[in-house]
């Protein structure tokens, strides 16, 4: 997995750029594959906002999330792109009907 993580009219610091990349860890974990996942940061007063493009084989997610403040804005971000990432998992898995269906 690999995460680039880049501000709009606003320095990303060191201590940013860890937090994204430790928050959105756990998007990986879900994904078998290789993917790569865009972060801009950037500010609309007076709130942070955070929008995170998530490219899969074969498909692409978006999310995006705003916050009082830069963490709590990417909190509510990584959130959302697990549940995005699990969902499309859910559906592209084969359903156990389905295969009891197709075996009896």
């Amino acid at each position: 997995m690999r995460i680039e993580t880049y501000g709009q009219q606003i320095e990303v610091t060191p201590a940013l750029k860890e937090y994204v990349e430790t928050k959105l860890e756990r998007v990986g974990r879900h994904v078998d594959q290789h993917c790569e996942i865009r972060v801009q940061l950037s500010t609309r007063k007076p709130d942070f906002l955070v929008v995170a493009t998530v490219n899969l084989p074969g498909r692409t997610l978006h999310a995006d999330a705003a916050g009082s403040t830069m963490y709590a804005a990417i909190d509510v971000l990584a959130d959302k792109l697990d549940r995005l990432v699990i969902k499309h998992k859910e559906k592209h898995l084969p359903h156990a009907s389905h295969a009891l269906r197709d075996n009896g």
